[in-house]
């Protein structure tokens, strides 16, 4: 019986460490072979080469600090897409069904932007971005330990497509 218990104790930790960025890697799989959209991808690997880096002044160190806690990024583009609006649903949908949390939403006549996350005690493990115009579509995982105030100075230093669109947040 304890073997069966350390047992699904170990499938449970796993489970939830491969959990981040899941709803995301599924859309990455989906559209693995269409050029139509770019798909980025930053390992928990090169944040910790940022970590590496000296901080010249107060700002880089502010910088180094945020990232240091993230595991990865995730993001997938279309500039020029027919259904942008339906693949924007479609996510919409797939990310209420996976258990995130919205956190705000920008709707305009231009585009539809949504900020989302996962949260595990407290702390914030996965903030997602979607944002869908009549041509353009774009889905971001941001996935780690998070800091809300420390995501636009992620995103500017970064300078990733998407990532701009972060410090809508603390707007």
């Amino acid at each position: 019986m304890k073997k069966l218990f350390t047992l699904l104790v170990i499938v449970l930790v796993a489970g939830s460490a491969t959990a981040q960025g899941q709803l995301v890697n599924s859309y990455f799989e989906k559209l693995a072979g269409d050029d139509t959209y770019t798909k980025v991808s930053v390992s928990s690997k090169m944040f910790s080469l940022f970590t590496e880096l000296e901080a010249g002044s107060a700002a880089e160190e502010e910088f180094l600090k945020a990232v240091s806690k993230l595991k990865g990024l995730k993001i997938i583009v279309a500039d020029s897409i027919g259904n942008a609006a339906e693949m924007y649903n479609k996510a919409i949908t797939d990310i209420s069904k996976a258990g995130y949390e919205e956190l705000m939403s920008v709707l305009d006549a231009e585009e539809n932007m949504r900020f989302s996350i996962k949260e595990k005690s407290g702390k914030i493990e996965e903030l997602l971005m979607l944002v869908g115009g009549k041509k353009h579509f774009i889905l971001l995982s941001l996935y780690g330990e998070i800091d809300l105030k420390n995501i636009s100075k992620i995103g500017q230093a970064m300078k990733v497509e998407g990532l701009d669109k972060l410090s809508k947040i603390s707007e």
